[in-house]
């Protein structure tokens, strides 16, 4: 079967991001969308280079594995090392479950395809029609937030810890939060509250904020862990971005990616 680089590239690149995309929902990882395009984008450089070494035998799956593992690496927001390995353990179940069920389906309906580089190619463009599907629900999902925000009704407690310093203030997840800073979702904490963790972190990072008013770079910091209490509910998370609000709020703003973790 002859293969087009532009066609091997982009069906690489859809897969992985689907790939990808299932395994941060199934973990409730934090990671942004650009992070996963650019792990898929180097995946789908790989896959096609790949073949090209003529690398065979054990040394190929041990390449691969390996390749994988830091795919996962690139594309997921980690704060330890067991989120990471279930982040990979997750990628590693889908790559097969789903390679193993189009080589079923390949063989039942005679179609030919190659499985040179680790991902499997065919003349049924898989991969393909599987993002725009994704798109699709991730469009519909987006527009669906700003009509109906689930995530804006849920009131909780929400407890910050930096060194032996610690605040508690009342929350709530905000849909229309879409700030991110290196792949990693950013809340708002009023200045009452944040000015007794900033002595303890110190501010030496700044974060870009758009509103209605225009952009305004404001202190970002990062907490050494996070206690949000929903009713009977704490979800513990580490690594949490914060960006120091002026005014007169008393209230913090939780990113709406924080919310995958008490569903």
């Amino acid at each position: 079967m002859e293969v087009y680089i532009e066609y091997a590239l982009a069906e690489n690149f859809c897969m992985d991001f689907c790939l990808l995309y299932a395994a941060k929902a199934a973990c409730k990882n934090r990671a942004g969308l650009w992070r996963i395009s650019i792990a898929a984008a180097l995946g789908a450089c790989f896959a096609v280079l790949f073949p090209l070494f003529g690398i065979s035998g054990w040394l190929s799956v041990v390449i691969k594995i390996i390749s994988g593992a830091l795919l996962c690496l690139a594309a997921g927001a980690f704060s330890s090392v067991k989120g990471y390995l279930k982040f990979t353990a997750v990628f590693t179940a889908l790559t097969f479950a789903l390679g193993g069920a189009l080589i079923a389906v390949f063989s039942l309906s005679n179609i030919n395809y190659s499985s040179g580089g680790g991902v499997i190619l065919s003349s049924v463009p898989v991969g393909i029609p599987l993002f725009a599907a994704l798109m699709l629900v991730l469009a519909v999902a987006k527009i669906a937030r700003r009509f109906v925000s689930k995530n804006s009704n849920i009131a909780v407690t929400c407890c910050i810890y930096a060194g032996q310093s610690s605040v508690s203030v009342p929350a709530f997840f905000d849909s229309g939060n879409k700030v991110y800073r290196h792949g990693s979702p950013v809340s708002v904490l009023p200045q009452s509250y944040a000015q007794k963790l900033i002595d303890v972190k110190g501010i030496k990072t700044f974060v870009t904020v758009h509103t209605v008013a225009g952009g305004k770079k404001l202190p970002v910091f990062t907490a050494d862990k996070v206690e949000i209490h929903c009713g009977e509910k704490v979800i513990s998370l580490r690594g949490v971005t914060f960006c120091v609000a002026e005014g007169s709020r008393s209230t913090a703003v939780l990113h709406p990616d924080l919310a995958e973790a008490i569903k």
